[in-house]
């Protein structure tokens, strides 16, 4: 008989391998090991500490099933060897050592035969990183003999807090430890509706080092907050007095804010959910003179933090939000000390992608609507097994939908229909009940100012109040308008996705939507490739960008995706990078969508996908825009009213040739290594292309429109003459 190939899930396992160390608080890791199987565990404890380190249950287990124990303490080895946190390839050779699968020397002879092929086009110098690697786990590799019995007085925690809501406990915790399948179907929402902010209650413990705050260094400039991909670094101002029941390693300094003189600023990490990418460390613009190397955020060890951390991360949530009227959003430092409600997502570590998303609920989160593509926003920011979109203290958070991938424009553009129409009609009503309401609160809720976070908050107010006074009516009118008030408070509708959406797959359906001159906001996030799917070309893709699809790399440059939805003249465009100017992206949300027509805003989004450390994503977005490959500029219309030209150009002229910003990524460099040629006739039109678009916009952004007017009537009064 032939034998079948084919995938099957192992419910019996010889080996069992654990490449993170916390995981054995998380999941029940041995339960496939078979009576003398093999268990090899990487841990950042030696091998004469390990056992102590183990949860009882664990170490119960390896007893039951006489199993063999090895240790590895792989990010060692992967920071000896230059493969920062990477240990595929250490846990790899680790396993072949072990099982016996193959002899050791074949086995490794094939390890480096199959790193060559793989990692050869990123250069040499990867290639011997891997070797050194493998080398060096065998040198690293202990076996442990096990004890007589379990000593430990470590217990495996419950997957969710005692504090989680029912839907967490007997839904989203058994997906989270892997026993989704044994969940009945009526244990789900019957409507497909998902509750939101439940990663809140996921503490995954990946972060091999945290970010610790310094606050005599500190100069409270809320930039580590705005960067942070998963939201874990919060910060607040508030009342010395609440610190009564401050525990006692509660950090906290005088708050340097002339309208809070009298308070006090805490920034806190929540390290449980803190992915250790460091990107905060890297846009930390403080230094210690005593010491260089110091910063106001500094990285240390997780474990030895876990447990103060938690206790002033939850005493820190206990503080009271901050008011929103008071502060002004368009300061960085302002704008942070909003509550973000988007949290702990599945993103990479170090996404380029999550701060924008972050940064868009935190200035028009608690009354915000997203439709969004499938793709990596799609997710990291969906609801298996947890959900990042969240609500803040009064119950208000984003309405978060996802349609396909090359609709969500028009998807998004269904629910800013549905939102005008349910606001038409509860404007109507309200105008037939104003007898019964009263004339001064009806006209006050039509001809409200919501252009601001006061006149917002007003709005609710009195909105508020005419629930109450509807309450009181025995009227049919009065109670379809009940139903929808809520939507007299201004409403701000998102279509969120990648380039691969808003440049390719879906740009029919955005170019529709962008013709049509209704109040909806885009946001395109810009990796420049298609990211989720395997690193794809797209038309973002720039010049000379090695991609599927394009291995010898893109011989186009990039679409001017800005360009095109200027020619309407009635959307608002804007292009943005955070780590080249960050009031800018600020300011230009905050312009889009006060827009009242449609707008699109392209982020620069820095991604694993362009071949290097994402610790230093913002100094790479920087380089992208001083060396003109991502100029930014904005296009408003409300400009054209006051005579002024509406566009604007952002960035300065190209001061950073081209080769000094792709050349950091392995996307631009694998080409000089097997067609270096190709590569250098690319990288010159590129060069090219970058100095005429420049150019180009230079000139558009220097045209008057009023000169330009006055030709045209002088042109037409010579004609007259004529």
């Amino acid at each position: 008989p032939k034998p079948i190939r084919s995938a099957y899930l192992i419910s019996k396992a010889n080996f069992v391998a654990c490449h993170q160390f916390v995981f054995l608080q998380r999941f029940d890791v041995l339960k496939p090991l078979v009576e003398g199987g093999t268990f090899l565990l990487n841990s950042p404890y030696p091998p004469e500490e390990v056992w102590d380190h183990l949860p009882r249950r664990v170490q119960e287990q390896l007893i039951e099933k006489k199993a063999r124990f090895f240790v590895i303490d792989g990010y060692k080895v992967a920071k000896e060897t230059g493969m920062g946190q990477r240990i595929n390839t250490i846990m790899q050779t680790c396993f072949f050592a072990i099982s016996g699968i193959l002899p050791r020397e074949e086995a490794i002879a094939k390890i480096k035969e199959a790193i060559r092929k793989t990692y050869g086009k990123r250069g040499e110098a990867i290639v011997q990183k891997n070797f050194a690697a493998v080398d060096a786990a065998l040198d690293h590799l202990h076996e442990v003999k096990l004890p007589e019995r379990a000593t430990s007085t470590i217990e495996i925690p419950p997957t969710v807090s005692p504090k989680a809501p029912e839907f967490v406990q007997k839904v989203v915790a058994p997906i989270i430890r892997g026993e989704g399948d044994s969940l009945p179907v009526s244990a789900f929402p019957p409507d497909g509706t998902f509750p939101t902010g439940t990663a809140a209650w996921e503490k995954r413990n990946i972060a091999l080092e945290v970010p610790v705050w310094d606050e005599q260094l500190c100069i409270q400039c809320g930039k580590c907050v705005l960067v942070c991909p998963h939201a874990v670094i919060r910060s607040k101002v508030y009342d010395p007095a609440l610190l009564k029941d401050a525990p006692p390693t509660f950090k906290h300094a005088p708050a340097k804010w002339k309208e809070f003189k009298d308070k006090v600023y805490t920034l806190q990490v929540a390290v449980e959910d803190c992915t250790g990418c460091a990107v905060c460390v890297e846009v930390c613009p403080v230094k210690d003179k005593k010491d260089p190397s110091r910063k106001a955020l500094n990285m240390a060890p997780q474990i030895p933090l876990r447990e103060t951390e938690r206790a002033n991360w939850e005493f820190f949530l206990s503080i009271p939000d901050n008011d929103r009227t008071q502060l002004n959003p368009a300061l960085v430092k302002d704008s942070q000390l909003l509550q973000p409600l988007f949290e702990f997502s599945g993103a990479c570590a170090g996404c380029g992608e999550t701060p924008y998303v972050k940064l868009l609920t935190q200035l028009f989160g608690d009354r915000l609507i997203i439709g969004n593509a499938t793709g990596c926003s799609s997710i990291y920011g969906g609801n298996l097994p947890t959900t990042p979109y969240t609500v803040d203290r009064e119950g208000r958070g984003p309405a978060w939908n996802n349609s396909l991938f090359e609709d969500a424009a028009e998807f998004a553009f269904g629910l800013r229909l549905a939102v005008d129409q349910h606001t038409q009609f509860a404007r109507d009503l309200l105008k037939k009940l104003a007898g019964k309401i009263g004339e001064a609160l009806v006209d006050a809720l039509l001809n409200a100012d919501q252009s601001t976070e006061a006149g917002i908050q007003q709005q609710r107010e009195r909105v508020k109040l005419l629930k109450q006074r509807l309450q009181e009516l025995d009227d049919p009118v009065a109670r379809r308008l009940l139903d929808v008030a809520d939507y007299l408070v201004k409403k701000s509708v998102w279509a969120i996705g990648g380039d691969g959406w808003a440049y390719d797959i879906g740009y029919g359906g955005l170019d529709h939507v962008l013709s049509t001159n209704r109040n909806i906001n885009l946001l395109v996030l810009d990796t420049e490739v298609y990211s989720n799917t395997g690193g794809q070309m797209s038309k973002a893709t720039p010049l000379g960008a090695v991609a599927k699809f394009a291995a010898a790399g893109k011989p186009t440059g990039k679409k001017d995706l800005g360009m095109m939805a200027m020619q309407y003249g009635h959307v608002y465009v804007g292009r943005v990078a955070m780590g080249y100017n960050d009031a800018h992206t600020i300011k230009t949300f905050l312009e889009a969508e006060a827009h009242e027509g449609p707008s699109i805003i392209i982020a620069y989004c820095h991604c694993i996908a362009h071949g290097y450390d994402l610790r230093y994503g913002f100094e790479q977005q920087k380089a992208a825009v001083e060396s003109g490959h991502f100029a930014l500029y904005r296009y408003n219309p409300n400009l054209i009213q006051l005579g002024k030209n509406p566009f604007q150009l952002d960035s300065k002229p190209p001061k950073l040739p081209f080769e000094k910003y792709a050349y950091n990524e392995t996307r631009f460099t694998m080409l000089t290594r097997f067609d270096p040629e190709r590569a250098k006739k690319l990288l010159e039109q590129a060069q090219h292309n970058i100095r005429m678009r420049f150019r180009l916009y230079q000139h558009i952004a220097a045209m008057s429109l009023e000169d330009q007017e006055q030709k045209e009537e002088a042109k037409v009064e010579e004609e007259k003459h004529a």
